[in-house]
């Protein structure tokens, strides 16, 4: 009798290569992501840290970055630089679009506080537009890298409208209200002079409310602001002729300003925050470079 070899199983790898193919690219990533992770737990820059903890007389950094929709952890981490007496001055990072009203605005409180007991000097680096720009007026002094773009000084309601595709969709909308003005801007139906006219008024107040603190921050007429609040974005070193920004220069020029302001030497350490608490997927995303986003914001916006 004729001896036949058992007949072979090929292998998942075999089977599936671009799946396993796949899987090997992710380890890999996630592997990679751990490592970095924990060579920055273990071995970081002896002069950064985040948090209050070194002794001895130091600069804080304050980073304004990305969408802003909620200002809290940077104004709680402005309040606590403004109260330790070891902080002697702070840097504000910028690098924000803007975004909702009263975060901008609250933020712009908090730093007009920090001016009145120590140096700060705001630094835009990226993009330092309306609401961040806004946070960062009553700064001391506005450093920018000349092709950051900054200004748009200017209020923005966005009001879609659905009608067009709900009568499409055969949808009615039934909306009971205690007051004429209590739906205005539904994008249920169309919008009313009389609504029109309404939510422009709250737009205009907001705008004014703008103009007053850029002028009250940066000491610069009133008029003269008003004049450059068209909502028109510019360069950093279109700022600077138009008196937005006082000097043109990068990261360390602006720190080197700021430890001089604030008597420290240029070895002086320096902390940095808010503290912003990550999960590992966050971490991940970030390290290959995806970003997702969400969280619209409902009302008059600085963007």
């Amino acid at each position: 009798m004729q001896k036949t070899n058992p007949p072979t199983t090929s292998s998942f790898s075999q089977r599936h290569p671009l799946v396993f193919g796949l899987s090997l690219i992710l380890a890999a990533v996630i592997l990679l992501v751990g490592i970095m992770a924990a060579f920055r737990f273990l071995i970081m820059d002896g002069k950064r840290a985040s948090g209050l903890s070194m002794s001895g007389d130091k600069a804080g950094v304050v980073h304004i970055a990305g969408m802003i929709l909620d200002g809290r952890d940077v104004i709680d981490w402005i309040r606590e630089l403004r109260d330790d007496e070891s902080v002697k001055g702070v840097l504000l990072r910028v690098n924000s679009g803007g975004g909702a009203v009263a975060p901008s605005q609250e933020m712009y409180a908090a730093v007009a506080k920090l001016r009145a007991v120590k140096p700060v000097i705001a630094y835009f680096e990226t993009v330092a537009a309306s609401g961040a720009y806004y946070a960062s007026a009553p700064a001391d002094a506005i450093m920018t890298n000349p092709s950051a773009i900054t200004g748009s000084i200017g209020v923005l309601m966005e009001l879609p409208s659905w009608k067009g595709l709900m009568d499409k969709l055969g949808i009615d909308d039934r909306t009971l209200t205690s007051g004429p003005f209590k739906d205005a801007g539904s994008p249920a139906r169309p919008m009313t002079p009389q609504e029109r006219e309404y939510l422009q008024g709250i737009v205009d107040d907001l705008h004014e409310q703008f103009v007053s603190d850029v002028a009250a921050g940066r000491e610069m007429d009133p008029e003269t602001v008003r004049t450059l609040a068209d909502g028109k974005a510019m360069t950093g070193r279109r700022a600077l002729d138009l008196g937005l920004v006082d000097y043109i220069g990068d990261y360390e020029d602006a720190m080197d300003m700021l430890l001089k302001e604030a008597g420290l030497p240029p070895d002086a350490n320096v902390v940095e925050g808010p503290e912003y608490e990550t999960s590992w997927l966050d971490d991940l995303l970030s390290e290959i470079h995806i970003t997702v986003s969400g969280a619209p914001t409902l009302g008059p916006t600085f963007r």
